[in-house]
């Protein structure tokens, strides 16, 4: 976010309820696929919410869009259980349909990112899950 969005703000922690995980996204210069979140019964996505400015955001499009990912609105729920309208970025297309192996990188960078934001505990270890299962 520091290099895509430099002026982007920290705001609260959130979670996408019925939101899940998957990586959809080929991208040979992470060497495996890329993180997406997807509508998903009995799953829940957490993360960080930040306000980007208007010149941000339009950069941070540009760089989720070269990564097949386009924005839409929808609803999260912070830690206080109030509920806000936010800015993701979906994946185009649907899921990983060539059986490439997630980014190890990028799981590493997202478990490192978890941590940084006290995100549940739960969380953490399904995303070093995923990296110790594609390691």
């Amino acid at each position: 976010m520091a290099t895509a969005a430099p002026d982007a703000e920290f705001q609260f922690i959130a979670h996408l309820p019925e939101w899940g995980l998957e990586f959809p996204i080929s991208a040979s210069e992470w060497d495996g696929t890329l993180p997406a979140i997807k509508p998903e019964p009995g799953s829940t996505v957490w993360g960080a919410v930040y306000e980007v400015g208007k010149a941000d955001l339009a950069g941070l499009d540009e760089i989720e869009s070269a990564e097949q990912r386009s924005s839409q609105t929808v609803e999260a729920m912070d830690r206080t259980g109030k509920r806000h309208n936010v800015l993701v970025h979906l994946a185009n297309g649907g899921s990983n349909r060539n059986g490439a192996m997630p980014s190890s990188r990028y799981l590493s960078l997202m478990v490192s990112g978890s941590r940084h934001w006290n995100l549940p505990v739960g969380w953490i270890a399904g995303l070093e899950e995923h990296l110790e299962q594609h390691s």
